[in-house]
């Protein structure tokens, strides 16, 4: 065993036996009006809780005994919310670079990310994220040339809102030697012009081919990020996240943050399938910290790339673009042994599917591998399943197989998914209420950093399927819309229940880490419309206040 392999394991154990020193004593949070699950997912009201080492004692104690007593003035607390598909350091990376999400067109994310290269002289290459040109007027992906009047000298390189494209500059394109006779590698695609030229958009796997030119983060910068990322989720209301796709690097840093107990907030992390070291990852076997902050037990693989950069993989060709069905990022034959490695290392595996073609993959091979673990309890996972055929809906609570969703997808994709789909294809998207339906649970999470991570705009998007801006009317395919309790329950129950956490998370229930958020409104009772409006006012993990509005003023 290599010096570097025993070092991992030896970190594992450490975290298994290390100590928590959470705040001594009891705390009484009193004069609240309190909601969360029970044990058998109904809705339940208190108004007082008691805390004792980090962990909640009893609701409503008769006779309320305490080291310190906290007036909640009144306000609602909800347990702290838990976001099933994020990307933990790609949030602080969007919160470090330049955002174009909400640039009008491709020059104005031009005249954006050349405004943040004027500000920051010092950084050699600019790179950013959030365009998308379904919210342009022409609807058309952006090219090198525009970022070169901007930015003519330093390499450019700007993500899509989805993280499935990227757009560059032509001084990024000749530092990865990027050219016309450069092919398109498998699971990617090389946008061109009319001469066959790269036009500077690289979608999926050809992505690789920038970033393996680019410098390489380190240790410093990850904890910038994680710092970044940890700030603003506790800003929201998230104490805890489940993050899709962890290479072996970033394991080694969450693994040395979780020795030190400084993580932001509880991380559910899933290893990345396409890592080198998955096979070292794999064999150091499940990590879970004793004070709940890190549990690694899942893998992240990758079926399909995304709707609106049309890499979804389809069974027929895309409505709009008959000539394309999408791409695989694992191809067909790769998928057995994948699955097989991932399960028989006991290890759950969330899949990456977008497009029913995908799904339909993924489905099929978790039925034939399930066969082997017929007692096995993985809860193995589609991450996103946004397209799913109509015959398919039925098969993920037959199989055990958790749908986790983004329902904010659903309110960003309005506008361009039934153009990319059809009609009749809808049938089977963004399908909430048809998947609960069937009996299966289903995760909630933002996908942040593609979408905005404050939970009650997932919650917000789960009710009303409307934007923030209340469009459409009636609602976008409303049928498939949830209740308040469910959507309030994909963000806490179902989501530590996705993450094998629903012993110590999710609920305030007694027994469980007393992670809590105040906010100003009761998202039950308010105008659904509304919820999204939400503030949080505090938030307290194990509990102990980590972050209190009135002082991030």
């Amino acid at each position: 065993m290599s010096l570097f392999k025993r070092s991992l394991r030896w970190s594992a154990a450490v975290l298994l036996t290390a100590s928590f020193n959470s705040l001594a004593g009891t705390t009484l949070i009193n004069n609240i009006s309190g909601y969360t699950l029970n044990k058998k997912g109904e809705l339940i009201a208190f108004s007082s809780v008691l805390i004792e080492n980090g962990k909640v004692k009893k609701l409503d104690p008769e006779s309320p005994r305490a080291d310190a007593v906290v007036d909640g003035h009144n306000n609602v607390l909800l347990p702290g919310l838990i976001d099933a598909h994020g990307h933990l350091l790609g949030l602080g990376s969007s919160l470090l670079e330049v955002d174009v999400r909400e640039s009008k067109s491709a020059q104005d994310a031009a005249k954006l990310a050349a405004a943040y290269a004027f500000a920051n002289p010092e950084q050699h290459w600019i790179t950013g994220s959030g365009w998308n040109q379904e919210m342009w007027p022409d609807r058309s992906f952006p090219d090198a040339g525009i970022l070169d009047k901007a930015i003519p000298r330093r390499p450019v390189w700007l993500t899509r809102v989805d993280a499935h494209a990227g757009w560059a500059n032509s001084a990024a394109l000749k530092l990865a030697g990027i050219t016309r006779d450069t092919p398109d590698p498998v699971g990617g695609k090389i946008m061109r012009d009319a001469g066959g030229n790269p036009s500077g958009v690289l979608i999926d796997n050809a992505m690789g081919l920038m970033e393996k030119v680019m410098p390489a983060p380190g240790a410093e910068l990850y904890h910038q990020q994680l710092n970044a990322a940890g700030q603003h989720l506790l800003s929201v209301g998230v104490t805890a996240m489940h993050d899709a796709g962890v290479p072996h690097q970033v394991y080694d840093f969450y693994l040395a943050r979780a020795a030190e107990q400084s993580l932001p907030v509880r991380i559910y992390a899933m290893v990345s399938a396409t890592d080198k070291d998955l096979d070292v990852m794999l064999d150091n076997g499940p990590v879970r910290s004793s004070d709940d902050f890190l549990f690694i037990r899942s893998v992240k693989a990758y079926g399909d790339g995304a709707l609106g950069s049309r890499g979804a993989a389809l069974l027929a060709p895309y409505t709009d673009d008959p000539h394309q069905t999408g791409l695989l990022l694992t191809q067909p034959e790769e998928m057995a042994p994948l699955f097989s490695k991932v399960m028989n290392a006991g290890f759950q595996l969330n899949f990456h599917a977008i497009g029913d073609r995908a799904n339909r993959m993924a489905l099929d091979q978790f039925e034939k591998e399930m066969k082997k673990h017929p007692d096995a309890d993985f809860r193995n996972r589609i991450e996103h399943a946004q397209v799913i055929h109509p015959d398919d809906l039925p098969r993920f609570a037959k199989l055990g197989v958790l749908p986790s969703m983004q329902p904010t997808h659903a309110t960003s994709d309005k506008n361009m998914a039934e153009d990319r789909l059809g009609k009749e294809r809808m049938a089977g998207a963004y399908a909430w209420k048809t998947l609960l339906d069937s009996g299966i649970p289903i995760p909630l999470g933002s996908d942040f950093p593609v979408e905005l991570a404050n939970p009650f705009y997932g919650i917000h998007a789960a009710v009303t399927r409307q934007d923030r801006n209340n469009h459409p009317v009636k609602g976008w395919y409303a049928h498939e819309a949830m209740t308040v309790q469910q959507a309030f329950r994909g963000f806490t129950l179902d989501a530590a229940y996705a993450a094998h956490m629903e012993d110590s998370l999710g609920t305030l229930t007694p027994g469980k880490w007393a992670d809590f958020i105040l906010v100003d409104q009761d998202i039950f009772d308010v105008d659904p419309k509304d919820i999204w409006r939400t503030r949080v006012l505090q938030t307290w993990t194990a509990g102990i206040k980590v972050f209190d509005a009135e002082r991030n003023q």
